[in-house]
């Protein structure tokens, strides 16, 4: 049975299971958990949260130890629905467009960017990890994915081949809390998946940097190199202080594939974890849309294609088909041709069908001249996608055309 305290009625055994307060105003990584330390108690008393939510029923009561009824399967289930309704209504109020959610990603990106980089360089130096200090920009990542992914999943796209290593951290970070949304996942675990995804290469910073940014083809010897670091990674976070089993399985495992022949350990899909196959995903998703040293970035879409074909080795099918609803058929950024022969960049995804995002359409591919900018919900018209097209071919810059 959940009931509202006061933080100064609260005792070890006791279960918590909601902060009424924000984020900010706390440290913890989870917002529910069993309080059987007694630092976690002091800090709760004094970090400026005056009540909580317990949960009798998985912890203390205020008095004594329940031994009451709980709810019956029934009202739990009811209890649920009405939570995740809640929750769905929230995100639905909080969504906002593309060019209104942009100026906040581009802001946490620049702030994950120089955090992620002070904690590689930490690690180089044998140094504990801050990982405290990422626990409130995970949430904010988390907080813009959900007024509107296609900002910030953009945004992180859009690495340059130097700071490549860096803004992959913070785009698997963003994509693993996206498809864990997808996937209704529990807030406190989107905030361990999100944690896992932020630390999932800091093995790397053990790969010395001409082989990590070698222009040209690597060596068998070096790519042998390069495949200890989800191993040198998992060491790492082993030795420090409030990182997760999820943080540490994603950072082994994120190279496994589900036929086996992934590495470091060769697991095949029964031995993997649902958070080992999201990494897997999100990680060679951003890989492969980003520049890197030794080639260009597919456009979103040819990538989607692309790990659809490659599928039945990689990934598992429930997982990808999850991610292909996160990021649409037709990812944020895609440039496209409608049936009229409009061009157009997809700005946003539909509810309704991953076959009618919503398109700035900018150019007449007839007329071979730029038109008004307008933006069409497919969804509520009766024009459809051709075909996708390559920016490069037309010579368009989509960054100005999108505001990225």
């Amino acid at each position: 049975m959940r009931k509202k305290i006061s933080v100064q009625d609260l005792q070890l055994g006791m279960f918590v299971d909601e902060l009424c307060g924000s984020w900010m105003e706390h440290p913890f990584l989870r917002s529910s958990f069993k309080l059987t330390n007694t630092k976690d108690l002091e800090t709760l008393q004094h970090c400026g949260i005056t009540e909580v939510w317990i949960d009798s029923a998985q912890g203390l009561d205020v008095a004594v130890r329940v031994n009451a009824i709980s709810e019956t399967d029934e009202q739990q289930k009811t209890n649920a629905a009405l939570l995740r309704a809640t929750k769905n209504q929230h995100a639905m109020e909080a969504r906002v467009s593309l060019d209104e959610e942009l100026d906040t990603a581009r802001k946490i990106q620049a702030k994950a960017k120089l955090a992620i980089t002070s904690m590689f360089q930490e690690a180089r130096m044998g140094n504990a990890l801050p990982i405290g200090e990422t626990v409130s920009l995970v949430e904010e990542i988390s907080q813009s994915i959900t007024r509107n992914p296609g900002a910030l999943l953009s945004l992180a796209r859009l690495k340059t081949k130097d700071d490549y290593t860096y803004l992959h951290s913070v785009a698997v970070c963003a994509l693993m809390i996206a498809l864990g949304k997808q996937l209704n996942v529990e807030d406190d675990l989107l905030q361990s998946l999100g944690m896992a995804g932020l630390l999932h290469d800091i093995g790397k910073m053990a790969i010395p940097d001409d082989i990590l940014n070698k222009p040209g083809r690597l060596t068998d010897p070096e790519f042998d190199v390069i495949k200890t670091h989800p191993v040198r990674g998992w060491e790492v976070l082993k030795a420090a202080d409030d990182v997760d089993d999820i943080a540490l399985d994603v950072c082994r495992h994120h190279h496994e594939r589900i036929d086996g022949n992934g590495y470091p350990d060769r697991l095949s899909t029964e031995d993997l974890s649902l958070y080992a196959k999201m990494g897997a995903v999100c990680d060679v998703y951003d890989a492969i849309t980003s520049n890197r040293s030794y080639k260009d970035g597919w456009e979103p879409a040819d990538s989607i294609r692309k790990m659809a074909e490659w599928k039945n080795g990689h990934f598992d099918e429930a997982v990808f088909n999850a991610f292909v609803k996160t990021v649409g058929i037709y990812p944020t950024g895609t440039l496209v041709k409608l049936q009229s022969g409009r061009l157009g960049v997809v700005t946003d995804q539909s509810t309704k069908s991953l076959l009618t995002p919503k398109v700035k359409v900018f150019f007449s591919s007839n007329a071979k001249t730029p038109i008004p900018m307008q933006i069409i919900d497919l969804a509520r018209s009766q024009e459809s996608i051709a075909n996708v097209e390559d920016p490069a071919l037309w010579g368009f810059d989509l960054r100005k055309i999108t505001g990225l």
